[in-house]
């Protein structure tokens, strides 16, 4: 007996599911006041994150600075600090597994 394609069985078979998006990165909050940043960083998944607080400074003559990088350990907040002499333009962390 012979039978259209359409016709033909198909075997069972489960789709995948898609991988779980895997959670990771501190939530940081940032407060600039004057020429002084501080940026306090809170990790609540259970990988540590390393992060750095990058400052950079409004004035030609300022130099801009990189932090060395703090381990957020889980369920851990960490204080970051950074300064300019004078007025800084921008103020952020990055974030690194």
């Amino acid at each position: 007996m012979a039978l259209p394609y359409d016709a033909t069985p198909h075997a069972r078979v489960e789709a995948e599911k898609p991988a779980a998006p895997q959670l990771f990165g501190a939530e940081c909050r940032t407060t600039v006041t004057g020429s002084h940043v501080v940026a306090y960083c809170h990790n609540p998944y259970p990988e540590t994150d390393r992060v750095s607080l990058h400052v950079e400074c409004d004035r030609w003559w300022d130099i801009d600075s990189d932090g060395a990088p703090v381990d957020a350990e889980p369920a851990m907040t960490v204080r970051l600090t950074g300064r300019c002499w004078e007025e800084i333009r921008s103020a952020w962390v990055s974030h690194q597994k």
